[in-house]
């Protein structure tokens, strides 16, 4: 089977989690978190959870974790750089029982044709864990933009599709 097979195959609608991860953003002030569940939406997915969760590892694990095994995905937003505060992919790592490297090797490259050397800053994202996908995105509203157009959003149907199997 090939690729344009695989793509035919693909879920249409993803039942999804969207998870910011701050210790300062609001419902009014959290960009990312719009744009993560705008582009869900227009692609036709259904997001039926979004939350605000505070950069502490257990808060995070216990809010992705809630979603695990009873929706498609979950995707947050905040904490994969490495300030101090920034713990949303070591609190996530413990969760993921396969990594998809790819993700991450993606969207550092193409960080780098927008941002430079400092897309090597982030440790974005992805594994899956009891057959739902989990997408760890920076908190930057243009580096989610850049992550859901260029690979969540393509190939979100499909990765659903491997997972179901």
């Amino acid at each position: 089977m090939g690729l344009s097979d695989h793509r035919r195959s693909a879920v249409d609608v993803v039942r999804c989690a969207v998870v910011t991860v701050s210790d300062t953003r609001t419902e009014a002030s959290d960009a990312s978190g719009r744009a993560i569940v705008e582009l869900l939406e227009e692609a036709g997915h259904l997001v039926e959870s979004k939350a605000i969760v505070r950069d502490e590892p257990e808060q995070v694990r216990t809010m992705v974790g809630a979603h695990l095994g009873r929706l498609d995905a979950v995707i947050t937003t905040g904490g994969t750089g490495i300030a101090s505060r920034d713990t949303t992919c070591d609190a996530l790592e413990q969760l993921l029982h396969k990594q998809l490297d790819g993700f991450g090797e993606l969207f550092r490259a193409l960080s780098y044709g927008e941002i430079g050397s400092a897309a090597m800053l982030s440790r974005a994202t992805a594994g899956v864990a009891h057959g739902t996908v989990v997408f760890v995105l920076p908190g930057s509203e243009k580096a989610v933009r850049l992550a859901m157009t260029k690979l969540i959003v393509p190939e979100l149907g499909h990765v659903v599709y491997e997972l179901r199997k």
